[in-house]
């Protein structure tokens, strides 16, 4: 970012207070307006109403398709490195209600090789990250008919092959101007990767429109698989994009982390530690006393238990606008909408950790998810690559 700017975001590191209509400017992105808004399936989404999801690249391709009933597909994945909190699991919940809506096809990948090059972490740690995310993942409740869930380490058979013909057109020089001086080869070549996972829904059932909802910091991996697609050597077209704000961490501005030292709201957490963080770090934008507070009025805009209804964890929007309400005018106090944020959370986490706790096995889970040998072979072959390669030479 400019020097100007007192933030930094990109796919690997976001910090300061984001200004989101500044990152338009630089990403060269698109803001969401009303009308594309009101395309998305009835009833919309919270994260599409209230302008969570704020800005977009190409999507009304991807509303023709859904509104036409013409196949379409979302990809959204997840970097293994560690628990899963709150803020990483809405772009699924949201993926799934588009899927319980419309039918859309979900890909999910899984960029274990990813966070081995930037994190400081062995091998082993990845993989035990990956098995307890993969068992997050399907607590969500997709189609298993209607969603794949790739591994890039397990699935290299499929992914390496992709990322090695989409390599090709990518140079050196855009990867540095994209995300910066790389720290390893590993980090140079994961764009061929991250292309692969946003085509492979694509390869695998033939050319239709893709949206890949993500928060904002990711949309470097978006641009460079577009120029990859704009090429036309493959029968793909270019994904779209949904870009979201993220949510905020404890603290205040900035994005919920487990690696800052704010403590992220994780999936596993009990009632009483999702009560206990809320209460005692959650960043107020009501005033130092009570007596002030009903006097002045409280700020919902930069309250973080607020903004966790806002987002994602308050359905009604009569209900958001009221509280919102009541707390600038003063009847509703901190420790109330911390109180009400608490337990919303909690609800949510419950009934998420016991589909978790159903779960078979995960090899059993997961083997109805997994790409399928035909598939495999279909998506190599449209980028290229004969039919049982091997046996070929």
């Amino acid at each position: 970012m400019p020097a100007e700017d007192n933030f930094t975001v990109t796919p690997y590191a976001v910090e300061g207070d984001i200004d989101y209509d500044r990152l338009l400017d630089q990403f060269g992105a698109d803001r969401l307006p009303p009308e594309q808004k009101a395309r998305f399936p009835d009833p919309s989404h919270p994260l599409v109403r209230r302008d969570v999801f704020y800005a977009e690249r190409d999507v009304d391709s991807f509303l023709d398709a859904v509104n036409s009933g013409e196949p379409h597909s979302i990809v959204t994945g997840r970097g293994p490195s560690g628990p899963m909190h709150i803020g990483h699991i809405f772009p699924f919940y949201f993926a799934k209600y588009l899927q319980e809506q419309t039918g859309t096809l979900v890909y999910i990948p899984f960029s274990d090789d990813e966070k081995y090059f930037v994190k400081d972490k062995s091998l082993d740690e990845i993989s035990d990250c990956t098995r307890q995310n993969l068992r997050d993942l399907l607590a969500v409740g997709f189609d298993p008919e209607h969603t794949r869930i790739i591994v890039d380490t397990a699935d290299a058979d499929v992914v390496y092959p992709l990322a090695a013909a989409f390599a090709k057109d990518v140079t050196q020089s855009t990867v540095d101007a994209t995300y910066g001086e790389p720290e390893n080869i590993g980090l140079s070549f994961y764009p061929a990767v991250q292309a692969t996972h946003l085509l492979l829904p694509q390869l695998v059932e033939g050319r239709h429109p893709t949206l890949v909802p993500i928060a904002v910091d990711q949309d470097p991996h978006v641009r460079v698989c577009r120029d990859i697609a704009a090429k036309q050597r493959y029968d793909v077209a270019k994904p779209g994009a949904l870009l979201s704000k993220f949510l905020p961490s404890l603290e205040g501005p900035g994005k919920m982390s487990t690696s800052s030292d704010a403590p992220s709201i994780l999936l596993s957490d009990d009632r009483e530690t999702v009560i206990d963080k809320i209460r005692t770090h959650a960043y107020s934008g009501g005033q130092t006393s009570i007596e002030e507070h009903r006097s002045k009025g409280g700020n919902p805009e930069v309250d973080v238990p607020y903004l966790f209804l806002y987002y994602f964890f308050e359905e009604s929007d009569e209900r958001v606008e009221r509280l919102a309400e009541e707390y600038r005018k003063g009847t509703l106090l901190s420790g109330e909408i911390k109180e009400l944020a608490a337990e919303r959370i909690a609800d949510f986490l419950e009934n998420h950790q016991e589909r978790r706790a159903a779960l078979g096995s995960l090899e059993e889970e997961l083997s109805g998810y997994r790409l399928t040998e035909a598939e495999r072979q279909t998506a190599r072959r449209r980028a290229g690559y004969p039919d049982n390669a091997l046996s070929q030479h």
